[in-house]
């Protein structure tokens, strides 16, 4: 039994953080929550730290390889009579090594604390009960040793399958048989530049956070982070396993107990490109009062995978349906909230699933491909327009025309990330975009020429005082507005497109496009990366 527990110890997870004690005696029904840091003795420490460098040592062996190879193959060393030294001078520190990783189980398994983690580690793995799981959540350790509390394979899912969720993809050029396969003969060296671009930096350009490097840097504060939800919202750490095999780190909050009607609504969180939940967006709802589930993107944090728009799209799924069947949310109580490029997930959630309540987009935009061009030189331009639409084709506003259901738009009025100029011109904010195209799908014969050039108008203002000046400048009626798309929505199954203003004078449109311009879009007078305050975080306006 010692021997299996030493094996055990050898070849577990790093222990981070001890939220209390699963000992620990419950006062109201809830543990006392004071962690600590985890205190490793002298020996598991010293041979921990040997084991790290020998870690950062070979990601950059593996990242420099191809420099590295080309090094040594100038100088002759890759030859039969070099390679057998060294073979073995390889085999000696592996060798030494594989000591070293058993030094630090044997001090592990010498200290109680480990001890009695690991022991709780193994037991939930062979029996996954609530109170075992309990039990695990007082630890924050190395999550790919974290068993799995939901998998796609729980519920009867037709919208998943092991070849993933259905996306939204450009449609293809009709060509002749002779044709096509010409075409495709020519373009082939473009497919294989876009597919290592898209592979190599562009994914990482695209999703900084999934950059290992970036992790590590920021792993303190992820921890701190982490630390706080637990410990201070009772948050609970689940692993779910999405539909392409990725495992999804995921943080709920329940407020339905003692937050009262509000607690109710569950808000699902989309962070941006570099986000995670721990230090994210997951705050302004929390602060609301709101149930919250927050997720980290495939490959960030303690979730496996890369980032691509199939992968984000499948955890998407796993989230929303962990939400409906493992914490018992009806769709129509779920909230789905994004920053910047989260609005990706969000709009293929709330399109995928119609019955959700609402989605707030906060700094995001309606297509990639304009951002990508602005920091792209122009001579790149074919390329990159065929590696966004064959491999990170975010199409929010596509995505977004497909949902019924209300929705509020979040611009920042000196976004320096989301606009294609520079943060001073407000109108290169592609969330204006997102707007336009929003307004002229629902309401096409409100967004006239009139309507368009009087909401663009509106869109120019770079404060409230500006944004209050054009508003009241077209003098806009806001009761007249609400009645008149009030006697349009009657006894309608599907709410958009609107045939409202079909038979409408300009000035009744400008006023109209303006009424639901500012009803659908809200300023906040900040940059790109500014936390959104709570009391900024509202319902979107529902007719």
């Amino acid at each position: 039994m010692a021997v299996w527990k030493l094996l055990s110890c050898v070849r577990g997870p790093h222990l981070h953080r001890i939220h209390h004690s699963p000992d620990q005696s419950r006062l109201e029904g809830r543990p006392e929550r004071r962690g600590r840091n985890y205190q490793p003795r002298p020996l598991e420490k010293h041979t921990d730290s040997i084991l790290g460098w020998a870690s950062t040592l070979w990601s950059l062996s593996y990242y420099s390889s191809p420099l590295l190879l080309a090094y040594l193959y100038r100088k002759g060393y890759i030859s039969s009579s070099k390679l057998v030294p060294v073979s073995q001078y390889v085999a000696t520190v592996l060798v030494c090594l594989l000591g070293v990783a058993c030094l630090r189980g044997w001090g592990r398994f010498r200290n109680p604390e480990y001890l009695q983690f690991i022991t709780i580690l193994d037991e939930a793995k062979k029996n996954h009960t609530p109170a075992n799981k309990k039990k695990l959540r007082c630890y924050d350790f190395d999550f790919s040793h974290w068993p799995s509390d939901f998998s796609w394979t729980e519920v009867n899912n037709p919208k998943a399958s092991k070849a993933g969720v259905s996306l939204l993809r450009p449609e293809p050029k009709l060509r002749g048989a002779a044709d096509s396969i010409l075409h495709s003969v020519r373009t082939l060296p473009c497919h294989i530049i876009s597919y290592l671009i898209a592979h190599s930096f562009g994914r990482r350009m695209l999703y900084p956070g999934s950059v290992g490097i970036l992790q590590k840097a920021m792993r303190h504060m992820l921890q701190q982070g982490q630390a706080k939800l637990i410990e201070e919202f009772d948050g609970q750490r689940n692993k779910l396993v999405a539909c392409d095999g990725n495992e999804i780190d995921t943080m709920f909050v329940d407020r339905r107990r003692d937050r009262g009607q509000i607690g109710q609504t569950l808000v699902i969180c989309c962070e941006g490109n570099a986000g995670f939940y721990e230090v994210g967006c997951m705050n302004t709802p929390l602060e609301g009062g709101y149930s919250v589930l927050g997720w980290n993107h495939p490959g960030f944090g303690g979730s496996t995978g890369v980032p691509f728009p199939q992968n984000e799209a499948n955890a998407m799924d796993a989230v929303i349906q962990f939400a409906v069947h493992k914490l018992g949310f009806e769709l129509s109580n779920i909230v789905v909230y994004a920053w910047s490029i989260g609005g990706f997930t969000a709009t293929w959630g709330v399109m995928s699933y119609p019955e959700i309540q609402s989605v707030v987009l906060d700094a995001s935009f309606d297509d990639l491909l304009p951002l990508a061009l602005k920091v792209m030189p122009d001579s790149w331009r074919p390329l990159v327009q065929h590696t966004v639409r064959q491999y990170m084709n975010l199409n929010n506003a596509e995505q977004l025309l497909k949902y019924q259901g209300p929705v509020l738009l979040i611009r920042r009025t000196r976004d320096e990330i989301i606009t294609t100029t520079g943060p001073e011109d407000i109108m290169s904010n592609r969330g204006n975009n997102l707007l336009l195209k929003l307004l002229q799908f629902r309401y096409p014969k409100i967004m006239t020429d009139e309507g368009i050039h009087a909401v663009r108008q509106w869109m120019g203002a770079s404060s409230q005082i500006e944004e209050t000046s054009v508003y009241s400048g077209y003098e806009v009626d806001d009761d007249w507005c609400l009645s008149v798309l009030q006697s349009y929505q009657a006894d309608r199954d599907v709410l958009f497109p609107c045939n409202v203003g079909e038979d409408m004078t300009p000035e009744g449109r400008r006023q109209l496009a303006l009424f639901l311009a500012r009803k659908y879009m809200r300023n906040f007078e900040a940059t790109h990366c500014t936390p959104l305050p709570a009391a900024e975080f509202r319902s979107p306006w529902r007719l």
